[in-house]
Parts: structure tokens; sequence; C-alpha cells
């Protein structure tokens, strides 16, 4: 898992946006990769995310051995900074929009708890809910090919 620096911004990726980044390396996540690279910005995740990454690289849809899974496990390992819940701030006081699919809603926690700039996403239900979470200044949503990395 990769050290973490105040300085540096916080991105959220959901589990979408980490396979296209680390097991299908679609060309619309190269900014995404380069910016990790370059430690521009630092991928957070917590265990329930982490959780729902691996039991999906296990879906046969995918059709990855356990070479190709283990892989994918070590380059997303590798890439993000695993959150202890005592790294979280809780945020009682705000309400977050509930995403239409309860296993999403994780990601927007995440997001919020942990200070993130940008939550990634290819996923029209957590899209939706880009323009309530930037007005209220919360983080950004955005698909992987709409975010910029930050200027070093």
């Amino acid at each position: 898992m990769r050290a973490m620096s105040k300085s540096v911004p916080r991105i959220v990726l959901d589990t979408n946006v980490a396979l296209d980044l680390f097991v299908f390396r679609d060309r619309a996540c190269e900014r995404l990769k380069a910016a990790l690279e370059q430690a521009l910005v630092i991928a957070v995740v917590d265990e329930p995310c982490r959780e729902e990454w691996q039991a999906v690289l296990s879906y046969p849809q995918f059709g990855l051995g356990e070479a190709a899974r283990q892989q994918a496990m070590a380059a997303f390992d590798q890439a993000v900074s695993l959150l202890p819940p005592a790294a979280m701030t809780p945020r009682p006081d705000i309400k977050l929009p509930r995403c239409a699919d309860p296993d999403d809603q994780k990601f927007l926690e995440l997001a919020l708890a942990s200070g993130a700039q940008w939550l990634l996403s290819k996923d029209k239900a957590v899209l939706q809910l880009a323009r309530r979470t930037a007005r209220e200044g919360w983080f950004q949503i955005l698909c992987p090919s709409a975010w910029e990395p930050p200027v070093p």
C-alpha cells in the first residue's frame, strides 16, 4: 500500500474504474495512471471497498485466472492507500445523497470521510449525484475521461 501525504489530493476510484485501470488498461484511464505514478494524487480505499474489489475480480464474466487476479490485486494494493477507520473523519452533520445502487453508497461515504477531492466512476447512478456533491463543496464525481489531474 502507498504511503499517505497530507498535501497530495485524495481520489476515490469505484470498482469499475479500478477494473479499467488495473485489469483492462483502458486508455480513458491513462491520465489517472500517470497521476498516480507521479504521486499527483493519492487513491484511497477502505476495507469494504477493497473487499468489493477483491470479490469482483473473481466474477466469471471477467475470465481472470488466479495469476491475473493476483496481479490485479497487487497492482491495486501498490497504487492505493488503505485507510484505517481511525483515519476517516465521520461527518454526521452531512447527509449524503442516496445512490440508487446501495452497493455504490460506500464510495460516496469513503470520498466524504477521507476528504477526497474526487470520486471517479462510470456508474450512471453515481454520476447522477455529481451536481449535488459539487454544489455542496464535498467532492467532485467524474468519469475518468472527464477528470483532469492537478498541475504539479
